[in-house]
């Protein structure tokens, strides 16, 4: 099945390259190249943060092609809690036919152990060039056996080669310089370390030459380090030709000079891209070189994982892995997903709703960064709802002050908008309303919406100490803390759900026992000074 969206030529005339570091790249009496017989093509499929979504995998199966198919990392999810989703990713990266992916944060959730189990299932490589292991020879025995320590990076690969019809290709690949302190379980790796960006590159650099030593010219990272650190490698090294990028999350589309087509050191072409996050969307990229190994010519394809259909078979395979799931209802409209995590989401807005009422609650809340997927229109099961709450986080309920959450929703805002990829997100909500200025990362209006539909207003300068509200969220966003502010200690809740909000959702959608239509908007209301010049 081919992508469901028309192919996109990125904006160069011809779309042609010529390698030259002292020419203007754009000049026309460069473009024309040496003759087709010289010339070799290919195409890569890629994906990246997956993050454990097995019903997007399935659909991603359907479409997902090329000649080679690689991942960005992130494509598992999840601890202990999630050994059945362990397994589903392995199985996904080899029905897909996936040659190598790269070592993110996410698929060392695990103890080292399991993470070893992991790679020894899947048909490919696990690439990580800049990790690195204290020796197990001088670790404790105790910390061995508490913590599932095991020579995990000797399972590792700095890189390695594939043959694409009959064109050897280098692939490596570089895990992200924050890794360690995004983990689960930091303690399962206390013994790990990674590279600052300037002894990665270093490394890459290496290893290219390396490559290059023994013929291989056409050469792709795979990087989990995030798109900005993507951009310093590209004009840093010298013989990447692309970069499949992950961790922060970058939907790219097409190709655009400054953006995603950056030049090495010596003026070759360098094309970036990534496909967002949760498997929502997957990539083609379609490329030529010439006898040299430099691009010529490429054409950068996105498609949108929910346009398409899971494979029966496949769907076969994943139930016997994670048990069939129940069919609880029926979604007759739904939005496409956010495209970012400042957009506001109708999808976590209706599991608000549910949270609010089941719960009896004042307000529900829900992070966005948080929402790992969305509702798909048709027949829904138990498994597309745990989708989008895929982590065990408990429900929980507490009360809450005014001014805490008044507090929590700034910090919220700013921290999303001083980020270049909008992280951690802004939050849904059901009984509440806000605005924020995204010039200016600020909360500048709030309402409360009680039982009856009547709004409130809150002072968002002067919030009060001795008012309180029956909050629901999950035990993360309250206690937790991590990118937002602690709600409420656990001391402090009324109740705590043996369940997370997918059963909520399941439970209620299945007494609704009737079509679902998804457009819970206006939330969130956006604004900005350049408004007040109208």
């Amino acid at each position: 099945m081919n992508l469901n969206i028309q192919p996109i030529n990125f904006n160069i005339q011809n779309v042609r390259f010529k390698s030259n570091p002292i020419s203007n790249p754009y000049n026309n009496q460069n473009l024309e190249r040496s003759p087709e017989k010289d010339s070799f093509e290919m195409s890569v499929g890629y994906v990246n943060d997956t993050h454990g979504q097995v019903n997007n995998m399935m659909r991603i199966l359907s479409g997902i092609k090329g000649d080679l198919k690689l991942a960005g990392g992130d494509i598992d999810i999840g601890d202990e809690k999630n050994e059945a989703i362990h397994y589903a990713t392995t199985k996904f990266l080899n029905i897909a036919d996936i040659k190598a992916t790269v070592l993110g944060n996410h698929e060392i959730d695990m103890n080292q152990k399991s993470c070893i189990d992991a790679i020894n299932r899947f048909n490919g490589d696990l690439l990580a060039i800049n990790f690195d292991q204290k020796p197990l020879s001088e670790q404790s025995e105790e910390e061995i056996k508490k913590f599932g320590r095991a020579d995990l990076k000797s399972y590792l690969k700095k890189s390695t080669v594939v043959e694409v019809k009959g064109e050897k290709i280098g692939l490596i690949g570089a895990c992200p310089m924050d890794m360690l302190e995004r983990l689960t379980h930091p303690n399962y790796y206390t013994d790990c370390s990674i590279e600052d960006l300037d002894d990665t590159i270093e490394d890459i650099q290496e290893e290219v030459d390396r490559m290059k030593a023994e013929g291989i010219n056409k050469i792709i990272l795979l990087s989990h380090m995030g798109h900005k650190r993507d951009k310093i490698a590209a004009e840093k090294l010298d013989g990447i030709d692309v970069i499949i990028g992950g961790h922060t999350h970058e939907l790219i589309k097409d190709i655009k000079e400054g953006e995603n087509l950056l030049y090495s050191k010596s003026g070759e072409p360098v094309i970036i891209t990534e496909a967002g996050r949760e498997g929502n969307y997957f990539g083609k990229l379609n490329l030529t070189f010439d006898k040299d190994g430099v691009i010529t010519k490429a054409q950068n394809n996105i498609g949108e994982t929910r346009l398409f259909h899971k494979n029966m078979i496949n769907q076969y395979v994943f139930d016997d892995i994670l048990g069939e799931p129940e069919k609880v209802g029926y979604v007759k409209q739904a939005p496409p997903p956010p495209s970012n995590l400042a957009e506001e989401n109708p999808h976590a807005n209706f599991v608000c709703d549910i949270m609010r009422e089941k719960t009896n609650s004042d307000i529900a809340l829900w992070h966005h960064s948080g929402v790992r997927s969305f509702f798909h229109e048709g027949e829904i099961d138990s498994r597309d709802v745990k989708d989008m709450a895929p982590f065990l986080d408990y429900v929980v309920v507490a009360e809450v002050p005014e001014n805490i959450i008044v507090d929590a929703f700034k910090k919220a805002i700013k921290a999303t908008y001083d980020s270049p990829v909008l992280k951690p997100g802004l939050l849904a909500v059901s009984g509440l309303n806000y605005t924020v200025n995204p010039d200016e990362g600020t909360l500048t209006d709030m309402n409360f919406i009680d039982k009856n539909g009547v709004e409130h207003k809150i002072d968002i300068n002067n919030p009060r100490k001795d008012k309180t509200y029956r909050v629901v969220t999950d035990e993360f966003l309250m206690s937790a803390g991590a990118d937002y502010n602690v709600l409420a200690p656990e001391e402090l809740y009324i109740e705590k759900y043996p369940y997370d909000k997918d059963v909520l959702a399941s439970a209620y959608i299945k007494e609704m026992n009737e079509p679902i239509v998804i457009n819970q908007y206006g939330r969130i209301r956006y604004e900005n000074h350049d408004d007040d010049d109208d």
